[in-house]
């Protein structure tokens, strides 16, 4: 089985694999083919949630807003070069030239690289906001809280702050039965996440994020609920 379109939750690909199901989460894009990555069975296991390794005439970069290529375990925005990979856009030379630089396609998506060379998708580039003069990525503190063994799923959204700019305001679904508390997510976080991009605040519940058809998250519905200035 092998899951797109958005990164999937660890949790429900390890639900698969504990009933012997080889589940993958590929990656792919219009603009650079169906599927840049590989994994064998015994990988997809091994590691969940990874997309793989670069296949052959792939290769694949992770940068940060600089270009530089980052370190094991930093997110940054996924790039890639080869004969797969597009041309530019038809009749649309300023997307071209945004989005291929000195032959590299830049996705727009965030990744990060593990020490054994597996690549893993965590979000959107553009799911992010400013706290403090710092860039935090909306899924890299997601995937964080969604490692608790208490969170069934969490969402993370920025709402006002009048020191920082923009602060992280994590709505937390919990496991039927499980209680948790503000001070226990954000201890879970040290470490894990910078100082930065721990949520200033919490919102406990279980009921489910919204979805659309496809499943992927409506955001902008978690905003209107719970996005307000200090208030929850």
């Amino acid at each position: 089985m092998i899951s797109g379109g958005a990164p999937c939750p660890v949790e429900l690909i390890q639900l698969y694999q504990r009933r012997g199901v080889v589940f993958k989460q590929g990656f792919g894009m219009t603009e650079v083919g169906v599927n840049c990555f590989s994994m064998t069975a015994e990988e997809a296991f091994a590691k969940p949630g990874s997309v793989g390794k670069p296949i052959m005439h792939s290769w694949v970069r992770i940068v940060d807003e600089e270009g530089r290529e980052v370190g094991p375990n930093e997110v940054g925005e996924l790039i890639i070069a080869g004969p797969h990979v597009c041309s530019g856009y038809w009749r649309k030379p300023e997307e071209t030239r945004e989005a291929l630089v000195d032959g590299w396609f830049h996705t727009g998506d965030l990744a990060k690289r593990d020490e054994d060379g597996f690549y893993y998708v965590v979000g959107r580039k553009k799911e992010m906001f400013i706290s403090g003069g710092e860039n935090v990525y909306l899924a890299e503190v997601e995937a964080v809280l969604n490692s608790h063994p208490k969170v069934k799923e969490a969402a993370v959204i920025p709402v006002p702050d009048p020191k920082w700019g923009e602060v992280g305001r994590a709505i937390v679904v919990l496991k039927e039965g499980e209680i948790a508390t503000e001070e226990e997510m954000k201890a879970f976080c040290e470490g894990k996440l910078a100082r930065y991009k721990i949520p200033k605040s919490f919102v406990f519940t279980h009921e489910p994020l919204p979805r659309n058809p496809y499943g992927k998250l409506i955001r902008s519905e978690l905003v209107k609920r719970y996005g307000k200035t200090g208030g929850q």
